[in-house]
């Protein structure tokens, strides 16, 4: 578990760029490491406009194809719609969602790329015994026929894991944390500590490194995973006192937790492409656009924007650094040059109160 605090805001644009090499890390002011990249950004985030107010920990987000999102709350156990005008509704409430007193709860979901025929969706949540990803109907105005496709993922008060999307391999991914367990991370038996891939009905996805639904192991807390344009997998992942870190993920490689925390020299471990010191970041989600992945960060409280070359990284910025408080979920919006952000300053580590949450839209100039 990490303890994290807020910082004062500020109200000016912060941009931090990476500045010294120390003990072969590149390393910046803000504590950003991994290979150096020369990749030139191809465009800048502008200002974030508020799409919608009066939001509780909203924590995924998930696109239709009529442009407009589901969304869900982690507390209230809700999921919504809300349309790009930001026309906001409320579709049903997911059913045996337990709170953790941590970062448990109504977590991610993910929307089927068939939904237009099978009408189904996906979330992953905490329950009475432990975490689940279950199946739901959406047909287009009420959520109904909750059904579990996956259980056995241990929970805890914190380090859930819980984001769920499916790849353009069109199967099912999940991200789960080890639940304060760190040696489960190390387990390739167990369900926790992975990044989890699957059929659509929960089923080990052909191709599967082990022949079960771990894809790959040795993760601490992941919260973030996206596909660059090329259909590479990466990863946003919750150090624990040292480092944040965004890895390439690869079937079947073992990315070090708790033998390694950010870079290290130990046999059999995948390093990051970068890392971060923690109170920099405390990544969530991550998307893709525009050549770069953007990381939302939560006690870092600021927006990273990484360019990607190939299999390497360029030199990471950070915008909005304490302008609007700790930053969950980002989503490239379909079809647009833009991105979906939401806070979380509701939560327990914000300073925020019910009802004090936004998502911003922000064009990519």
């Amino acid at each position: 578990m990490r303890i994290r605090t807020r910082s004062a805001r500020h109200t000016t644009l912060t941009v931090v760029a990476a500045s010294a090499l120390t003990a072969g890390l590149l390393l910046s002011a803000a504590g950003t490491g991994g290979a150096a990249g020369t990749t030139t950004p191809a465009s800048e985030p502008g200002s974030p406009k508020t799409v919608s107010s009066g939001w509780s920990i909203p924590w995924g987000l998930s696109w239709l194809p009529d442009g407009s999102a589901l969304i869900t709350e982690r507390d209230s156990f809700k999921v919504y719609t809300l349309a790009q005008d930001g026309t906001k509704k409320e579709i049903g409430t997911v059913p045996d969602v337990v709170a953790t007193g941590g970062e448990g709860g109504l977590l991610s979901i993910a929307v089927s790329p068939s939904w237009k025929t099978d009408h189904h969706v996906y979330v992953m949540h905490t329950a009475s015994e432990g975490n689940r990803i279950a199946r739901m109907t959406f047909d287009g105005s009420t959520l109904s026929d909750y059904k579990v496709v996956v259980n056995g993922i241990k929970k805890n008060k914190y380090h859930n894991g819980g984001r769920i999307k499916f790849g353009p391999d069109g199967y099912l991914y999940a991200t789960t944390g080890e639940a304060q367990t760190p040696d489960l991370a190390q387990d390739k038996k167990s369900l926790n500590g992975k990044i989890l891939r699957m059929t659509p009905d929960g089923k080990p996805a052909p191709g599967n490194p082990f022949g079960s639904l771990v894809y790959s192991y040795g993760h601490r807390n992941p919260q973030g995973i996206t596909w660059d344009a090329q259909g590479r997998l990466w990863e946003g992942e919750f150090g624990d006192s040292k480092y944040d870190e965004l890895n390439l993920i690869q079937p079947g490689k073992n990315y070090g937790w708790p033998k390694c925390e950010g870079k290290c020299s130990t046999s059999g471990m995948t390093n990051p492409k970068r890392q971060w010191r923690v109170e920099d970041a405390s990544p969530s989600a991550v998307a893709y656009a525009d050549g770069a992945i953007y990381m939302a960060a939560l006690r870092g409280e600021r927006l990273w924007r990484i360019p990607v070359n190939g299999t390497s990284t360029g030199t990471p910025k950070a915008y909005y650094t304490h302008d609007y408080g700790r930053l969950r979920t980002v989503e490239s919006v379909p079809g647009k040059k833009s991105l979906w952000l939401t806070t979380t300053n509701a939560d327990n580590n914000g300073d925020g109160g019910p009802g004090s949450d936004k998502v911003f839209q922000i064009d990519l100039n």
